[in-house]
């Protein structure tokens, strides 16, 4: 099962840091933590999702290795 980490707003949207996930796809993911976190729901659209540290479609495959990192927009530079 796909491991997700949470990063700043996106962890206090969740209310949790990081957690094992059984959805399958990448797509089906961002649904179902839209759909169980609607805080994280209105800013997930704008986050950088990274598979393995890449950024991949909705379609992708996710394997019970993976980790998924949900990562909202910096400021700063």
């Amino acid at each position: 099962m796909p491991r997700v980490r949470y990063f700043a707003a996106a962890e206090e949207a969740a209310g949790r840091d990081e957690e094992t996930r059984s959805e399958t796809t990448l797509g089906a993911l961002r649904v179902a933590v839209a759909r169980q976190y609607p805080g994280l729901g209105g800013i997930l659209p704008r986050c950088a999702v990274l598979v393995g540290g890449e950024r991949v479609g909705d379609d992708a495959v996710l394997g019970d290795a993976d980790v998924v990192d949900v990562l909202p927009p910096f400021a700063g530079g």
